[in-house]
């Protein structure tokens, strides 16, 4: 037997028991129930990951030399790893998934930058971009891309996962979730195409070209959303949400067509981080506005980032199917839950920063999930806590160990 399929059949048992306790637990369910604002309790979640500080044991080396087998592989021993050291409450998909392959002939610009590592087994690094936008004459630089699905090739990496693996776990054709890949990001991709400082002078300076340019991109977003839902391209797998759980019952109320999945039977996810200092007014005129139009058609809204909503929640409520609302550590949870009250999901993120010191200062931990747990149960608020954006865990994989500990003692008491 070729030996890249020996290394996945041995995986494979093991991702097939992880699997199946997974549904014995009614994980999904809690998450339904808490993403339906009926939470049984709090989830917490870990994602975004510095797996390349995580592999002391060699467990996360991969072996397989085939790329899709090596895909394979990557997913199922990261998956076992965070299960084993620090789950959570993860969802764990009862499947290996095949993505559909997709291409696109872009939307007229590509972003120009600089970048500067200071390690180079860390995907975070300094960015630095060249303003390609400097008259509303740029704007027409930007045009609709034309998506195009690959289907035979698709196809032929759906049979041949199958045939080494297939009756271990089952596998899945998948499309494109409503995560980051299809999520309303206008301003972080304005940001790349001209700098952070350039784009906040600019909406003082240059307000009829920044209106120009979300307003393209808008458009865009719109008209590839409609794309994906005739070339059925989008993942009707209600699991996570860039991240976030996604489990919902009520997305699945109404029947879904699995060969034309519509935005409708989906989440959407709105963001604008690059907001995160100018006044509500000018979030709801540049951002909002524009979001309203576009999120319309998804069965339900995640929406929020790394920018702080805590006074913003009454423009964010004006999205139609808004059901989740991302507070972050530079927000005020207390002053964000209860504007929320009992109507959302706040997704509340802790400071990633703090998880070098789990092992050394524990309580500095507990503290800050106790403070986010507080608040949104003194307004009856559903919470998920989604520990994400970790750039490192001080290479240590004991902290991330205390923090999942001492997360689910506080939510379970």
């Amino acid at each position: 037997m070729n030996q890249d399929i020996v290394i996945l059949r041995e995986l494979a048992n093991q991702y097939a028991q992880i699997a199946a306790e997974n549904e014995k637990n009614n994980v999904w369910n809690l998450h339904a129930s808490l993403n339906d604002l009926h939470p049984v309790r709090p989830i917490v979640l870990i994602n975004e990951l510095p797996w390349h500080e995580l592999n002391g044991d060699g467990s996360l080396t991969l072996h397989c030399q085939d790329p899709l087998f090596r895909d394979a592989e990557d997913l199922m021993r990261k998956t076992i790893f965070q299960h084993k050291y620090f789950p959570g409450d993860m969802i764990v998909k009862p499947y290996l998934p095949v993505r559909k392959i997709i291409h696109t002939t872009g939307i007229g610009v590509e972003v120009k930058e600089e970048t500067l590592a200071t390690n180079r087994d860390n995907n975070i690094v300094s960015h630095k971009y060249e303003n390609q936008f400097q008259t509303i004459d740029d704007v027409q630089k930007l045009h609709h891309e034309v998506i195009t699905y690959d289907e035979k090739k698709s196809r032929e990496n759906y049979w041949k996962l199958c045939e080494a693996v297939g009756d271990l776990v089952p596998v899945k054709l998948t499309g494109e979730s409503t995560g980051y890949e299809l999520g309303h990001t206008a301003w972080d991709t304005i940001s790349t195409f001209m700098s952070v400082d350039n784009l906040l002078y600019n909406l003082i300076d240059e307000p009829e070209m920044m209106h120009a340019l979300v307003g393209k991109l808008a458009d865009i977003f719109a008209d590839t959303i409609k794309q994906y839902e005739e070339l059925n391209l989008i993942d009707p797998d209600s699991a996570y949400c860039h991240c976030s759980s996604a489990a919902s019952r009520d997305l699945l109320k109404e029947p879904i067509d699995y060969q034309h999945v519509k935005a409708k039977n989906v989440w959407g996810r709105g963001l604008a981080q690059i907001l995160a200092s100018v006044s509500p007014a000018m979030h709801e005129e540049f951002e909002i506005d524009y979001a309203k139009k576009v999120l319309a058609p998804f069965g339900l809204v995640y929406y929020g980032c790394c920018e702080p909503l805590d006074t913003k929640i009454d423009i964010v409520k004006k999205i139609p199917n808004l059901r989740k609302i991302s507070i972050t550590p530079w927000a005020d949870i207390n002053r964000a839950a209860e504007a929320v009250g009992r109507d959302y999901v706040i997704s509340a993120k802790p400071n990633p920063a703090n998880l070098p010191y789990a092992s050394s200062n524990p309580e500095l931990i507990r503290q800050e999930i106790r403070s986010l747990l507080k608040a949104c149960e003194k307004n009856g608020t559903p919470c998920e806590i989604l520990l994400k954006d970790i750039s490192t865990a001080g290479n240590n994989l004991e902290n991330l160990i205390v923090w999942n500990r001492i997360a689910m003692e506080e939510i379970l008491g």
